[in-house]
């Protein structure tokens, strides 16, 4: 085991840009919504660079790109509605499993370790994600972005997690590929480790000063 695992009992993943890519499904749902409204794709490119803080701050990117301004409140409640329903239609199709992940969680799970999911994309497309990768199983209890009133960065959903497992947060580990993950875990007390291939607004991980950094999550076992 990687010695960053060293008295961890409890592990929370990070989903998108850690444990999958799912920016291919994410792009296909905002131009198809900017469609809608006659504006200009984004493309993936773009998109890659804007996911990570929740499926209402994509959308308020996403617009602020194709109008050349921040969008009203109600412009942006639209456009949001538009995309849930875009994604809902087909969350995982082109979402990708990265190297390696499968493995761990195998190991990790196989260890008696305690696995949970913290996200801050909408709870409700967490499951048709890991179903088709057969991974539900793997988690005890997984929170989405709009699971508390808090989302990463903030620490409450780790903080959550830590005080329904009963679980010190010493023996707690945030893996995640973002800043957000890397300051969230931080703030919890726990202990927190990166991988470098994810999503991170374009700047490189290892600048947040995680723990640890991994190439592949295969390198935990």
């Amino acid at each position: 085991m990687h010695p960053i695992l060293k008295d961890i009992r409890l592990i929370s993943f990070d989903l998108d840009g850690t444990l999958v890519d799912s920016v291919p499904d994410l792009a296909a749902a905002v131009d198809a919504s900017l469609g809608e409204q006659g504006l200009p794709p984004a493309g993936e490119a773009r998109v890659r660079d804007w996911v990570g803080n929740g499926s209402w701050k994509l959308v308020e990117r996403t617009l602020t790109f194709a109008q050349g301004h921040m969008p009203g409140e109600g412009a942006l409640a639209r456009a949001h509605e538009a995309f849930l329903k875009h994604y809902g239609r087909d969350p995982g199709s082109r979402t990708r499993l990265y190297p390696g992940v499968r493995e761990a969680l195998d190991a990790l799970q196989a260890g008696d370790r305690i696995l949970t999911l913290v996200t801050n994309k909408p709870f409700a497309f967490i499951r048709p994600i890991l179903s088709q990768f057969g991974l539900e199983r793997h988690f005890a209890l997984c929170l989405g972005g709009d699971s508390l009133p808090q989302k990463k960065p903030d620490p409450a959903p780790l903080l959550h997690l830590a005080a329904h497992f009963d679980m010190p947060v010493q023996a707690c580990l945030m893996v995640g590929d973002s800043r957000h993950d890397i300051d969230a875990g931080r703030a919890a007390g726990f202990r927190t480790l990166a991988v470098p291939y994810g999503y991170n607004h374009g700047e490189p991980v290892q600048l947040s000063r995680p723990d640890a950094l991994v190439d592949s999550l295969a390198e935990l076992v």
